[in-house]
């Protein structure tokens, strides 16, 4: 509970000038306490404050109140910031932040409504942030907030996995009892209801060992059949509460058996009304499956085994023949997305999918992901020592030396003042925040934190490995260059030092070898990261090349095709040219994509358009 109330002050006068001048319309705080703490800005209670005016901000221009931005500024970086060192005792990642729980009245700075609303229930084994472990996660609750923004009914159903923050549920409640049937037994099995994000959560609980564990996947249950149980769970529940959603949104090979139990099993009992779709955000994971396995959720396994349904086909012939619940998805969907336009024309001409994505091509749908650009926004995100946005920048300069101070790399030279040394803040920061695997382009990222330290500037990875292998790998990188003055290589994830690297940083890279979409060039991009990127995917849908004069309007950061060392340099290169030759350009740059509109606005829009292609009507 913060020591102060509100009070309303000189509205009157703002409303009749017609322009909202922010120091007129901000609720004055009558401190009621007056413990020294909460005028120093390293009080938890201070930043709840600072981050309450920050909000306030947010939503009355959300509302559409014109406010002068040179008040704003003033709010988010005048207060003193303190500076973070490698040698305190609590890391500057892991200090007490204000509680930030997104309002799903304001979700965007702009919103479409539809006229024409229907049910929606995703069907995933991740959301962001209570059950989070890539991408996958902030892709599902950005598409249902901004669903919801558009006034359409919308519910997501997820494992209740033992190692989810209850505490990160609001109004977390038991709504039903039922059983439901897996291997010979129907086991008992709790449904919860909750508020994550501003979004309504089923929660499944059987009472058996699935989902136990202290993280989302690697527990010491058969993880297959983990979720072909839930997947039949899901639409058992649906059937014994009587829901009947227009569109059951189905993510990943995880879910890939729902649709079969659907249109073979729960299609001939009461659930009528429902069309599936089926997102596939990577194709490296097929949902490798025995036959006796899928026959464990009451599906005939062998009836599949053919390559018209779900035969794995590079299994043809083998003894045993195996399934893929990936491609069972496929086959049984009404409609197929995948994250991006380029990915879906790489996926159609290579990898064993191919075959049976043209077969049903004309189902099968590229939408680029967005972000939850509430979510991920530097002019009010609470995990940022300053905020800013493209008409007031300076703040951006301030969470880079922030994050320089905190990892030491930079020097202690000041204590307690918001100015930066320019010979520090001028050093290019490139940022590489990323799950540590083959994808990602691992030889280019060893190599890239050799080829930035020759160029003269810092480099930044953040990201674990599931493979021990590549963990030492990464780990003796670590050891080698740690110490120094110019690469960190931090092998965990952080949701918060994230939000921090994304906004210091002054370019991001994301190598990969393959990438359906990438999240990590979008929101570098919205707070002014410039992307240095190769050209494949989701990333040659979002990243276009300053040097390509062919469409200039476009260009936004650095592109390199081949896969070798020669080609990523060759990107760096130039990118740190302009940063270095060219700084008014390179502010320009930085601006420009942080307004660049990757939200889920426009996203959810196609979305909707696919589901009103399959959707039944009554």
């Amino acid at each position: 509970m913060l020591p102060f109330e509100f009070k309303k002050s000189n509205i009157g006068t703002a409303e009749k000038e017609g322009n909202w001048h922010l120091p007129q319309v901000l609720l004055s705080f009558q401190i009621q306490d007056s413990s020294p703490c909460f005028s120093s800005p390293s009080c938890p209670q201070f930043r709840e404050l600072k981050s309450i005016e920050t909000e306030f901000y947010y939503l009355l221009q959300a509302g559409g109140v014109e406010i002068q931005e040179s008040s704003y500024a003033g709010l988010v970086s005048d207060q003193e910031i303190v500076w973070p060192s490698p040698d305190d005792e609590i890391p500057f990642w892991k200090r007490d932040f204000p509680s930030w729980n997104v309002s799903p009245e304001v979700p965007y700075e702009s919103s479409v409504k539809d006229s024409d609303l229907m049910h929606i229930i995703h069907v995933t084994a991740e959301m962001a942030p209570i059950a989070k472990v890539g991408g996958l996660g902030d892709v599902v609750t950005g598409l249902a907030r901004a669903s919801l923004s558009r006034g359409h009914t919308v519910d997501i159903v997820l494992p209740f996995y033992e190692c989810i923050q209850k505490q990160q549920i609001s109004d977390l409640a038991l709504i039903s009892t039922y059983d439901s049937y897996h291997d010979g037994n129907w086991i008992p099995t709790n449904a919860y209801r909750g508020v994550v994000s501003g979004i309504p959560v089923i929660f499944i609980e059987p009472s058996n060992e699935f989902f136990k564990g202290q993280q989302v996947y690697g527990g010491s249950y058969n993880e297959l059949e983990a979720y072909l149980f839930f997947s039949r769970a899901c639409l058992e529940w649906m059937q014994v509460t009587g829901a009947q959603p227009d569109i059951i949104h189905v993510h990943e090979w995880q879910i890939g058996a729902l649709p079969l139990l659907y249109w073979d099993m729960y299609q001939y009992l009461s659930l009528k009304k429902p069309r599936i779709v089926l997102t596939i955000h990577n194709m490296e994971h097929f949902g490798e499956c025995r036959q006796e396995q899928l026959s464990k959720c009451g599906l005939d396994g062998s009836m599949y085994a053919t390559a018209e349904k779900a035969v794995d086909d590079r299994t043809i012939g083998h003894n045993p023949e195996r399934l893929s619940l990936l491609k069972g998805g496929i086959v049984y969907s009404n409609a197929v997305v995948t994250v991006s336009p380029t990915y879906l024309k790489e996926t159609l001409c290579s990898g064993w999918l191919a075959s049976t994505l043209m077969m049903h091509c004309d189902k099968y749908f590229g939408v680029l992901n967005g972000i939850d650009t509430a979510m991920w926004n530097p002019a009010t995100d609470v995990f940022l020592p300053a905020k800013f946005h493209a008409q007031k920048i300076e703040g951006k300069k301030l969470c880079k030396y922030y994050v320089q101070r905190g990892l030491g790399l930079a020097a202690k030279s000041i204590t307690s003042s918001n100015h930066v040394p320019d010979a520090t803040v001028k050093i290019p920061l490139v940022v590489c925040i990323t799950r540590l695997v083959p994808q990602k382009g691992l030889h280019l990222i060893t190599h890239a934190v050799k080829h930035i330290e020759e160029l003269g500037g810092q480099m930044i990875v953040l990201g674990k490995a599931p493979d021990g292998r590549v963990e030492g790998e990464f780990k003796r990188l670590a050891d080698m260059h740690n110490q120094g003055p110019s690469i960190r290589i931090l092998l965990m994830y952080s949701e918060e030092l994230s939000h921090m690297l994304y906004a210091a940083a002054d370019m991001v890279l994301v190598p990969s070898m393959y990438e359906p979409c990438g999240l990590s060039q979008i929101i570098g991009m919205r707070y002014g990261s410039v992307p240095v990127v190769r050209k494949t995917g989701g990333l040659a849908d979002t990243v276009f090349d300053m040097d390509d004069q062919s469409n200039p309007e476009i260009a936004n950061g650095f592109v390199f095709e081949g896969i070798d060392e020669g080609s990523l340099n060759w990107a760096l290169d130039r990118a740190f040219a302009y940063y270095r030759d060219k700084p008014d350009e390179w502010n320009g740059i930085v601006k420009k994509v942080i307004e660049i509109d990757n939200s889920w606005n426009n996203t959810a829009g196609k979305y909707i358009e696919v589901y009103n292609s399959v959707r039944g009507r009554s």
